[in-house]
């Protein structure tokens, strides 16, 4: 070996890898003790997604959260990272101290290790509590550290760097001194037998119906400075070459679409980024999830898995990505859920603005109540039984303490969506537009519209709205096309329900169904394909004849 390669590998920082349960404080904690935001890597080849921090000394690796007893991917994937971890740190919560402890120190056994205790804040008596935490760490060997992860005072962050730099040997699957205190969090609405799954099932629409009234209000202060940049500019265009004045200024072009993107849906998917980033940060998601567990799973689902379709309304590709830590008998249907009924933040936006347009904004609480609707009836028909049975207590976590979310961790969670829609979202509306602006330029789009004629009388639709519907079918974000002047005023109240339902759910977006294939296997993404589209027709159809029928 060459002294160059050798000294290579010398300098080569120590890897440190975070395990504990979800939502016990890692990320925040890691975030806080290297000031650097996580890269999404793939742990030494391992197929399991981390979040990687580098220091110039030291790589933390925090990996996804551990269940008890659990048959998910993540779960197993995470055991085995295991195996190429140089030094492990064991985060655990003081609100349930011996549990966490129990279920991480058999999957450590002689590794080197340190012991991260979090949600101190929690702790009422910090004295008694100190002393039993500092009995476990002589009995143990290992060093132990009291913090705060959210937020963390610069002692406790020095003191858990002096740990992480010299950690012990782990010799026991149990503490031989057991810290004897448990933290149980207040009861509240959320944990009643009959209010709390009816609360939560309020909370989950509440989001998205604050993005609403925020982007109404957003809407009637930009509307007016937006117009005021494009109409002029749009007017100059006339005299143009054909084309070219199609693609700006036609009925689908960027200066006649590209408005009702940032007045409608970009103030949206900020909305429903930070409220949904809150609701994760602060635990009230996992909350909510325990809540309406009992009225989930005779459909097939965890409660837990609520948590996985809720991010599904931010980005539906994380959604189906974190589904990895479902169970195996939920997993599937998880996906097909969020594939569904997850519209996401682009597509809600997307489908406001289309509502707006059509001076029916109010449309939006029985375009939701639909959506859940189906995917809950969608979920119970491609559910597995096993998921189902009475018998098949599937585990459901300890109910979560919400506290109060930094801005930090706010922050981290609705980046990832907001960065989503101005990187996949903008670029790709302008592209349909541009394409939508051309086949009505030269003629293809009447000529479309005569053939797809009789599929749009299946759903008692007007031929003007077949091309925004397939095309929005295609890529969410085309909904935006139904917003033209002459589709929308020939569309009733009831008749842009249903084209808006049809279009974000009749096929998974391109990007989606990619994801699904990747994750679950081209034979299931076509079966769910398949499905899907089958059940959405079905539903769009029956409603859009009973509109029809009764004169809705």
């Amino acid at each position: 070996m060459s002294a160059e390669r050798r000294d290579t590998e010398v300098a080569a920082p120590a890897t440190t890898l975070l395990l504990g349960r979800e939502s016990v404080g890692k990320s925040a904690l890691v975030r806080a003790l290297t000031g650097q935001p996580a890269r999404s890597v793939n742990f030494r080849g391992t197929a399991v997604p981390c979040g990687e921090y580098t220091t110039p000394g030291r790589v933390f690796v925090d990996t996804p959260g551990l269940h008890r007893a659990s048959d998910a991917d993540t779960v197993r994937l995470t055991l085995e990272a295991l195996h190429d971890a140089d030094e492990v740190l064991l985060v655990a919560s003081a609100t349930q101290l011996d549990e966490d402890l129990d279920l991480l120190l058999p999957l450590v056994q002689g590794r080197r290790a340190s012991v991260a205790v979090t949600r101190w804040d929690l702790v009422a008596d910090h004295a008694a509590a100190r002393e039993a935490i500092a009995r476990m760490s002589l009995a143990t060997g290992l060093p132990f550290v009291v913090l705060d992860a959210r937020r963390p005072d610069a002692a406790a962050l020095e003191d858990l760097e002096a740990a992480v730099t010299a950690p012990g040997a782990v010799r026991h699957e149990r503490t031989p001194v057991r810290a004897g205190f448990r933290i149980e969090p207040r009861r509240g609405l959320l944990d009643h037998a009959v209010a709390g799954p009816a609360a939560g099932v309020a909370l989950l629409v509440l989001p998205a119906l604050l993005a609403v009234l925020a982007a109404n209000r957003a809407a009637a202060l930009l509307e007016p400075l937006v117009e005021a940049g494009t109409i002029p500019l749009a007017e100059q265009t006339v005299g143009w070459p054909g084309l070219l004045a199609a693609m700006l200024a036609g009925d689908y072009g960027l200066l006649t679409m590209g408005p009702l993107l940032f007045v409608w849906a970009v103030p949206t998917v900020l909305v429903y980024a930070v409220l949904l980033g809150a609701y994760k940060a602060s635990g009230l998601a996992d909350r909510i999830g325990t809540a309406i567990h009992p009225l989930l799973r005779p459909v097939g689902l965890h409660g837990r898995d609520v948590t996985r379709t809720l991010m599904g309304f931010g980005c539906n590709v994380p959604a189906i990505i974190s589904a990895r830590a479902c169970s195996a008998c939920t997993r599937p249907t998880t996906v097909g859920a969020i594939s569904f009924g997850a519209a996401c933040s682009y597509q809600l936006g997307a489908t406001l603005a289309v509502f707006a347009a059509a001076g029916r904004s109010s449309l939006v609480v029985p375009y939701l109540a639909l959506l859940v609707a189906a995917t809950l009836v969608y979920a119970r028909l491609t559910s597995d039984p096993v998921a189902r049975s009475p018998l098949n207590t599937l585990l459901v976590e300890p109910r979560t303490f919400v506290t109060r979310p930094s801005l930090a961790a706010v922050g981290a969670e609705a980046r990832g969506m907001v960065a989503a829609f101005f990187r996949t979202a903008v670029p790709t509306f302008f592209a349909i537009a541009m394409v939508a602006s051309l086949l009505d330029w030269s003629g293809l789009l009447d000529a479309a519209g005569r053939v797809l004629a009789p599929a749009m009388a299946v759903f008692a639709l007007p031929v003007e709205a077949a091309l925004p519907t397939v095309l929005a079918a295609v890529r969410k974000d085309g909904i935006l096309l139904l917003a033209e002047e002459g589709t929308v005023a020939s569309l009733t109240a009831t008749q842009l329900l249903v084209a808006t339902f049809l279009a974000g759910t009749v096929l998974p977006c391109l990007v989606t169904a990619i994801t699904i294939g990747r994750e679950l296997g081209l034979r299931f993404t076509g079966k769910l394909i398949v499905q899907q589209s089958a059940f959405a027709v079905a539903v769009a159809a029956a409603v859009g004849w009973a509109s029809a029928a009764f004169g809705w």
